[in-house]
């Protein structure tokens, strides 16, 4: 992606969309992972799960302000200027107002999509029992100031509903209302992904999540689904608490005898200074 792109990527993002047959989000927790996981990645999630997790040290439940999120998206945007982010908005931070300002304020620096969803509060992750949704009303009210309101930005408009029926009613009204893609979260099989298919004229999203209620699948198998975008929720977060649980638990067994294994102050230093000539671009 050239730099001059840098103020249109939503737009951007709308043409691949059309043209790469399956596009990754990686989700990222804090500036550090995000610095690690585009190295590999050009499509970047800013994910609420990661985001209060990492920030707040609470579940996703609610508690993220959207100061905050439009902060953390604007450091990101600093180490990562020609990646693409989508970032979770959960339902918009409850008022329509403030939906549409945190949509222009992300869309100003660079963002390149949301998601936002239809659960009310307290809301849940999607993975979770105990979901409460918005009336259909209530919400496609939001869902069309914010895409009145969005210029380039690309809008995914996510449903939280478990029934077959009333998932079709929400993502079609959804579509109609004009949202960029679709995503229904928390489905147990693939089949929900080929019935959307059928029925909605608008690019899918597929939320991975270890743990979660959804199956995980390769990029192939979600590509032959009929999915076009993927969301990775929490790959970063995971693989630091991993990491973590394993090398506090190897100090305190070994005397605390700190071991250098594939990274140290030099390797780490390095990542660091590349984020520097990001700046400096």
């Amino acid at each position: 992606m050239s730099q001059n792109m840098n103020n249109h990527l939503g737009y951007q993002l709308r043409q691949d969309m059309k043209t790469r047959d399956i596009i990754p989000f990686m989700g990222v927790y804090d500036v550090f992972s995000a610095s690690i996981a585009g190295k590999y990645y050009d499509s970047i999630f800013i994910s609420g799960f990661s985001f209060a997790a990492s920030y707040y040290g609470l579940p996703d439940i609610g508690f993220i302000a959207w100061s905050d999120i439009v902060a953390f998206v604007q450091r990101v945007k600093t180490v990562l200027p020609q990646h693409y982010l989508l970032v979770d908005i959960d339902d918009g931070y409850v008022d329509t107002e403030v939906a549409c300002h945190v949509v222009s304020l992300l869309e100003s620096i660079g963002a390149s999509g949301v998601i936002i969803e239809d659960q009310k509060r307290p809301r849940r992750c999607g993975h979770f029992e105990g979901k409460l949704l918005m009336e259909l009303p209530d919400f496609l009210q939001k869902l069309k100031r914010v895409l009145v309101t969005r210029k380039d930005l690309v809008v995914v408009a996510r449903t939280d509903a478990t029934d077959m029926d009333d998932i079709l009613r929400r993502t079609t009204a959804y579509a109609e209302a004009g949202a960029d893609a679709i995503l229904a979260d928390g489905i147990t099989s693939l089949e929900v992904i080929k019935t959307l298919k059928c029925h909605l004229d608008k690019p899918i999203v597929f939320n991975q999540i270890a743990g979660g209620k959804s199956p995980i699948c390769s990029l192939t198998e979600l590509k032959e689904a009929g999915v076009s975008l993927v969301n990775y929720s929490t790959p970063c977060l995971f693989a630091a608490q991993t990491a973590l649980e394993e090398t506090m638990k190897r100090l305190r067994e070994q005397d605390g005898f700190l071991l250098k294994n594939k990274i140290g102050v030099g390797e780490c230093t390095a990542l660091l200074n590349q984020n520097l000539v990001s700046n400096d671009k």
